[in-house]
């Protein structure tokens, strides 16, 4: 009987602390919208919080900062939640409610999901419209955090996980949370606007995680270099300071946000088209000096002349002949002196066997075409590479010609190849 007073009296104790640190804070719910580049509209909304304590604005990492020293950090949570839901200004639009759920509400949930899915009916927002917001790094206790997702999912809770690429976001417990929607952190944006490699890096993991079953939403974009990267991604849904700032919900924000979005489309669009007519132009050339090549190899006339003119084309490095069997025969035909090249014993590769790689048995499967392959990291120079490649038939016999490019020294780095040129 003591320890159930106990219990009690301390769960008193932190209500009424919890309650005076409310109360020493004035809180406004903001809003920001969450746009699909394909439906070209608004979908969703992601509530924020902004503080103030006297006419001081708080930052809400110092906010919960001191919830956490004061231990007051679940109640924290519980009220900003309803506060969102409260004022939440289109509740009757078919839009996601996004809410960030704090990383100590997953230890202590004890009847938390379903009062908060009686307050979302209580305020006509049905659950499924909820996308509850989890750092996937916040906790080391998978169990506990896959109880909490599979709980939130009973009630009908959407499930989103936040800033996924920072710290030590983990793939294999991304596929067994299973969620919605992964929102990628925004630093890798901002490092793919700056260099090719993290573009590349962004691309992949857009891919990847949308080949497991989320969809993709892309954060943080705040110019139209930044939007254009995410477009070309692929990314399922977009948000950023580009679109809107955080504010009230309403309508007119709504087709403010959906206009902007609109806009940066059509720039993009009409940007493809130009990178579109520029690549067309550059592998017709390529396509060309390919065949002129090849006419010119069947005529026995000597590889380093027939490269020549080939690799005088922006990003071509190398060229090689290989056997049906995939042997490599003779040295390579580079582009400039060796000279300046740091040492790498892979580079003089007369008599290595290529059979294994996919430009040999492109070339084999599609005789008489010109054929590329996926980008690679080459062995010569440790370099992204596309390798040209196709089949010649002479008096001496099958012969396999390959070309080698650099597809990041073309057209900033934005040149497509087709399977066959």
């Amino acid at each position: 009987m003591k320890n159930v007073l106990r219990l009690a009296e301390h769960r008193q104790q932190n209500s009424s602390k919890s309650a005076c640190f409310i109360e020493h804070h004035d809180f406004n719910s903001v809003y920001q919208p969450i746009l699909s580049p394909t439906h070209q509209k608004l979908v969703g909304y992601e509530a924020l919080i902004r503080v103030k304590r006297g006419n001081q604005n708080i930052p809400p990492t110092e906010l919960f900062e001191q919830a956490s020293i004061q231990g007051v950090t679940t109640d924290l949570d519980r009220h900003l939640l309803n506060l969102h839901l409260d004022n939440f200004g289109l509740k009757t639009s078919p839009v996601w409610l996004f809410i960030n759920i704090n990383p100590d509400t997953l230890f202590h949930h004890a009847d938390y999901l379903g009062q908060l899915a009686d307050q979302c009916r209580q305020v006509g927002l049905h659950p499924e419209r909820i996308v509850l917001e989890l750092v996937e790094t916040a906790t080391r206790d998978t169990n506990t955090l896959l109880e909490f997702v599979q709980e939130a999912r009973d009630y009908g809770f959407q499930i989103a996980i936040d800033d996924f690429g920072m710290g030590d976001s983990n793939f294999e417990r991304l596929w067994r949370i299973n969620p919605l929607i992964v929102k990628i952190d925004r630093s890798l944006l901002a490092n793919a606007e700056k260099h090719q490699r993290a573009r590349l890096l962004l691309h992949s993991l857009v891919r990847m995680i949308r080949e497991s079953g989320s969809l993709v939403l892309l954060e943080g974009i705040e110019n139209d270099a930044q939007a254009r990267i995410a477009l070309d991604t692929e990314a399922d849904l977009v948000q950023g300071f580009l679109f809107a700032r955080p504010k009230q919900s309403s309508r007119e924000c709504t087709a403010t946000a959906e206009n902007v979005l609109k806009q940066i489309m059509s720039k993009s669009e009409q940007s493809n088209l130009m990178g579109y007519r520029s690549q067309e132009t550059f592998l017709k050339l390529l396509r060309f000096e390919m065949m002129e090549a090849c006419h010119q190899l069947v005529r026995g006339e000597s590889f380093d002349k027939v490269c020549r003119t080939l690799l005088e084309i922006e990003g071509v490095k190398r060229c090689f002949l290989l056997n049906s069997e995939g042997v490599q025969q003779g040295s390579v035909a580079h582009r400039g002196p060796l000279s300046g090249e740091y040492f790498n014993p892979l580079y003089h590769s007369s008599g290595a066997r290529w059979s294994h790689r996919e430009y040999f048995r492109n070339a084999l499967e599609r005789p008489q075409k010109i054929n590329s392959c996926r980008p690679y990291v080459a062995l010569p120079d440790a370099r992204r590479t596309v390798t040209l490649s196709t089949s010649l038939s002479s008096a001496n016999g099958q012969t396999i010609f390959c070309v080698d490019i650099h597809p990041d020294d073309v057209l900033d780095g934005q040149l497509l190849f087709p399977p066959i040129l």
